[in-house]
């Protein structure tokens, strides 16, 4: 009887072990995990406030968007064609065609596109505030809602309005990406650039 709550006791103190060393080595990926994210955060801002001051794109916005669009530069898109943004190619650009899932009709589906292929992400990241800025070869106004939003949360529902998403959802994801990881503090306080600079 002694031999058998002597078993239990030392298999009960070998899982607590166990199951103590697989937490800690799950906080420390998660510790490990989110300094890689703020050092991905410490190279990428200063390049969005320069596109805010630039083309008038909330810094947060920006980094919001290559966070989610590129999974914090972890999509093929992102660390093979330095694409942040999923930004499709246009006539004769260099790209490479993957499929990817687009909200149609109320579901989704996926569909083969051709994505833009940069030489660097801060070529990515600047195309993305010409497109904002600038708008499409079809309408020059076309985020014309995004470029007025007077702080994040409108801007995040301006893209979903103006077209540039078609997950109903990305509004939502954008301004919970902004709230996790305190984008706000990269935006500048005088959001207007000047596009000529």
């Amino acid at each position: 009887m002694y031999l058998m709550l002597l078993l239990v006791f030392l298999t009960l103190i070998a899982l607590t072990v166990v199951m103590s060393r697989s937490m800690t080595t799950k906080k420390e990926q998660i510790i490990y995990q989110d300094e890689a994210k703020q050092k991905q955060l410490q190279i990428w801002a200063p390049y969005a406030q320069k596109m805010q001051y630039k083309y008038r794109i909330f810094a947060s916005i920006s980094l919001a968007q290559a966070i989610l669009e590129s999974d914090w530069n972890q999509s093929s898109l992102s660390k093979d064609y330095n694409n942040l943004y999923g930004m499709k190619a246009s006539a004769g650009q260099a790209g490479v065609v993957v499929p990817t899932n687009e909200y149609e009709d109320g579901h989704w589906i996926v569909v083969d596109q051709k994505f833009a292929s940069y030489q660097t992400w801060q070529e990515s990241m600047e195309a993305h505030a010409q497109l904002i800025s600038k708008g499409t070869h079809w309408n020059p106004n076309q985020y014309e809602h995004v470029l007025a939003a007077k702080n994040y949360q409108a801007a995040a529902q301006a893209l979903v309005q103006d077209g540039y998403a078609t997950d109903p959802t990305y509004a939502a994801k954008l301004v919970a990406v902004i709230e996790t990881w305190n984008l706000k503090r990269f935006d500048l306080t005088v959001k207007m650039g000047n596009a000529s600079a």
